[in-house]
């Protein structure tokens, strides 16, 4: 399978001295923007992540369908929906038409989310988990809801009163074909990962794993990975499954670079999520051929399919599109990535 990359934006904006990124229509424009630079660019997908209750991207269809109206090629995605939060029929509308706006190139991220300032943020929604219910619980839940109801399976049925006195099934609508083999769950532990793949998923694996075992975090993640694969291939799941990771790589090679990034920490970091031993994986900063060398030596790097670069979106279109020109010129064709499209630019 080909090795991708593409962009990852946590949408942060905030009207404070620096910020390129002042208001919401800042963020989700230059997010826009900063697509379709990323595409001609030769890179493979744009992604964004999703958080309620902040100053960053929460509501990611429409933006994912305005990112496919203005390009032709790159795949657009979430890093990752919390479906606590949401309808899953009705998020199943909304990605089968989103992913029939962009011909096929929906890749949607899915999870029970991440630490976030809220209590209880989803019951604000009107989705309170019962009987015991953890937060895994009630996404695992709607997740099977919302695949099959992009699988085409009666959700509802018909009101005789209305049909003749026939009785059936309906559907949601609209149906997108294929977009059931390019749902993503975000997995924070390897026994979560297994369980995506029994499920019959693609991996999403971040900067952060919800557990540690004293290992380096690339291989944690790339052990991860593997246990992956074959609960997928033992699951007998007919298709090939895909895996990105994501990784913070800032390059160094202007002053303004060395000013704002010259002192990122390059070593994993250990800590307590929410109670639990995490491990979170480290910043690649400074010069561009020693990342290109360091991500190459990555395990997990080389175990994925898919690499998502995190961007420093508030500092706007045009050093985020620097940034990934220097990625994709300098670094991604040290790990197997060359660029993809008719229109991209060639090395």
């Amino acid at each position: 399978m080909r090795k991708k990359i593409g962009f990852l934006s946590f949408g942060h904006w905030r009207d404070v001295n620096g910020s390129q990124t002042r208001s919401a229509a800042d963020s989700l424009l230059q997010t826009i923007e900063l697509a379709v630079a990323a595409e001609e660019l030769g890179v493979d997908s744009a992604n964004v992540r999703v958080h309620h209750f902040e100053r960053q991207l929460a509501a990611p269809f429409p933006l994912l369908a305005a990112i496919a109206a203005r390009t032709s090629r790159i795949e657009m995605g979430t890093g990752v929906v919390d479906l606590r939060y949401e309808n899953p029929l009705y998020m199943a509308e909304e990605a089968a038409a989103t992913d029939l706006i962009s011909g096929g190139r929906l890749q949607l991220g899915v999870s029970r989310g991440s630490p976030e300032t809220a209590l209880r943020g989803a019951e604000s929604f009107g989705y309170v988990a019962v009987g015991g219910e953890t937060a895994a619980d009630l996404a695992r839940q709607k997740i099977e809801v919302f695949l099959a109801a992009i699988d085409g399976a009666p959700v509802a049925r018909t009101d005789p009163a209305r049909t003749g006195g026939v009785s059936g099934g309906l559907a949601i609508q609209p149906q997108s074909p294929g977009l059931r083999q390019r749902i993503w769950w975000g997995a924070g532990t390897r026994a979560t990962a297994e369980w995506a793949a029994g499920v019959g998923m693609n991996l999403q694996s971040s900067t952060l794993l919800s557990e540690d075992t004293g290992v380096p975090f690339d291989q944690l993640q790339a052990e991860q990975i593997a246990l992956f694969r074959q609960a997928f291939k033992e699951a007998g799941h007919d298709w090939e499954p895909r895996v990105s990771v994501s990784r913070s790589v800032l390059p160094v090679t202007a002053e303004i670079d060395r000013i704002y990034f010259g002192r990122e920490d390059d070593k994993d970091q250990v800590g307590l999520l929410e109670g639990v031993r995490s491990r979170f994986g480290r910043t690649y900063s400074g010069d561009p051929a020693r990342i290109a060398e360091e991500l190459a030596a990555d395990e997990a790097v080389r175990s994925a399919d898919t690499v998502l670069f995190t961007v420093p979106n508030q500092l706007g279109v045009e050093y985020n599109t620097r940034l990934l020109s220097t990625i994709t010129e300098h670094i991604a064709p040290a790990i197997g990535w060359s660029p993809a499209g008719d229109s991209a630019r060639r090395a």
